[in-house]
């Protein structure tokens, strides 16, 4: 193949990526953006293997052989991953994919160092950012990974002193970049570079709240991307240098949305210890306040004599696989005239457009899913709101307590509604560990249970009433 055929094919496929991106930045046109993707991808592979089949015989068949064994074993674990990954686990799984492009951009920095095409500083320094960030990518990942399947408590782990910590296995990292260089027998210099960055990475996600999680998963997206556009510059391969700058800034940029939501930014986010302190109070004292139950009986008489209904899905609903019942509540409501929205969240679940996510996989219509600054206002024109497994963030202290830890940050303010109902299985605080005061409000009303089977119960009740 002529190298400008093949320029002009790399070209296409990063065009492909652009506009893959942005048919995923909106929820009707998210299934085409994949479809440009994977037609992007596979343009690009297709090229780089006739590119080998035109190389000399004895490195046609070395690169063809080990090629076609990475990608085979690539493609068996991730069909088998997505065969059978559940949406509840889909935040981890997600962690977990960002650490093996960490490892593979610190894989691909030592070959390159080892081959001695680190030879001067611009190559060097290139080499050396790439290692660095891979491996911050790799552990933070898997320290991400453990957290959000619960390996790992959601608590940050503060450390006395930590910032001087990072500061000082930062200057390490540098101190001995400059002191190996681009040299293939810097091998001593290169481990201990990759040493000190993998603790770095491990100890600025442990330090790292659970009500933080979503926006860590989307940092290390970023961090991912910009891993592998060091890699594709130690490669020389502009096409990976362009998809990895495609990744690494739309992660930024989510990041930065995200952290807007929360009324924070990313420096306090990474480097505050969201949840280290919060809130004593006494043991047994969120029973001592009274709270109203409800009966699934009591909640379908409501919503059937309601003329607006929002229904607001967090974790929990996840959890339960309730979004296709709730889906099929929502549509018998509106067959009788109620008008029925979804409020969701930015940082509702553990991942970034999680919410939107499920609802889109119950064949949810995309015209009544609102985002927060869309609804907001609704909220006080609202007959019932139904908040399913939701906490943190429809927490009325974020506005009216300044000594909650999540003070400032804009939630769904769904007290505002005639009537709240709550699904919960417990008086148990959200992720973030925060007592949620809008579960002893005078017009909320609590629904205890499972939330797969109480949503179940009360569609059955839905359905017997409107026969």
């Amino acid at each position: 193949m002529p190298q400008s055929l093949a320029t002009v094919t790399y070209i296409v496929a990063a065009m492909l990526f652009v506009a893959s991106l942005r048919g995923l930045s909106n929820q009707e046109t998210a299934r085409r953006g994949n479809f440009l993707g994977i037609v992007g991808m596979l343009l690009a592979v297709g090229v780089t293997l006739i590119a080998l089949l035109q190389s000399p015989v004895t490195v046609k068949l070395t690169h063809l052989g080990v090629l076609g064994a990475a990608t085979a074993v690539g493609c068996l674990i991730g069909s088998v991953l997505a065969a059978r990954v559940a949406m509840t686990s889909m935040p981890e799984l997600v962690a977990i994919l960002h650490s093996f492009v960490g490892a593979a951009a610190v894989l691909v920095g030592v070959g390159t160092a080892l081959e001695g095409r680190a030879h001067d500083v611009a190559h060097a320094i290139e080499t050396y950012i790439g290692i660095v960030v891979g491996a911050i990518t790799f552990t933070g990942s898997i320290v991400a990974f453990l957290k959000l399947r619960g390996t790992i408590g959601s608590r940050p782990l503060v450390i006395p002193g930590r910032h001087l910590i990072n500061i000082l296995l930062v200057s390490g990292c540098i101190a001995l970049a400059v002191l190996g260089g681009g040299r293939k027998e810097a091998v001593p210099h290169l481990l201990g570079v990759i040493g000190l960055a993998s603790v770095l990475g491990a100890h600025l996600v442990m330090a790292i709240g659970g009500g933080d999680m979503p926006v860590v998963v989307s940092l290390l997206n970023s961090y991912s991307g910009w891993a592998a556009s060091a890699a594709g510059f130690m490669l020389g391969s502009d096409l990976l240098v362009i998809v990895g700058a495609l990744v690494g800034s739309s992660g930024a940029i989510l990041s930065f949305i995200m952290c807007k939501a929360m009324n924070r930014s990313i420096w306090n986010v990474v480097f505050a210890g969201f949840g280290d302190t919060p809130k004593a109070k006494a043991k047994g004292d969120e029973e001592q306040r009274p709270v109203q139950q409800t009966n699934v009986e009591e909640t379908a008489d409501l919503l059937l004599h309601a003329k607006s209904v929002i229904v607001v899905p967090g974790y929990g609903m996840a959890v339960a696989q309730a979004q296709h019942p709730v889906k099929e509540i929502t549509s018998m409501l509106a067959g009788r005239g109620v008008q029925v929205r979804y409020a969701i969240h930015p940082v509702a679940g553990r991942l970034p457009g999680h919410m939107n996510v499920l609802l889109a996989e119950a064949d949810v219509p995309y015209d009544i899913v609102r985002e927060m600054e869309e609804i907001n206002e609704d909220f006080e024109k609202t007959d019932v709101v139904v908040v399913i497994g939701a906490n943190d963030i429809v927490n009325p202290s974020a506005l009216e307590d300044e000594s909650s830890p999540i003070w400032g940050m804009p939630v769904l303010e769904v007290w505002k509604a005639a009537k709240v109902v709550m699904l919960k299985r417990s008086m148990a605080a959200g992720y973030a560990g925060v007592e949620n005061p809008l579960c002893f409000r005078e017009n909320t009303l609590m629904l205890f249970g499972d939330a797969k089977q109480t949503v179940s119960k009360l569609l059955t009740a839905i359905a017997a009433k409107m026969t």
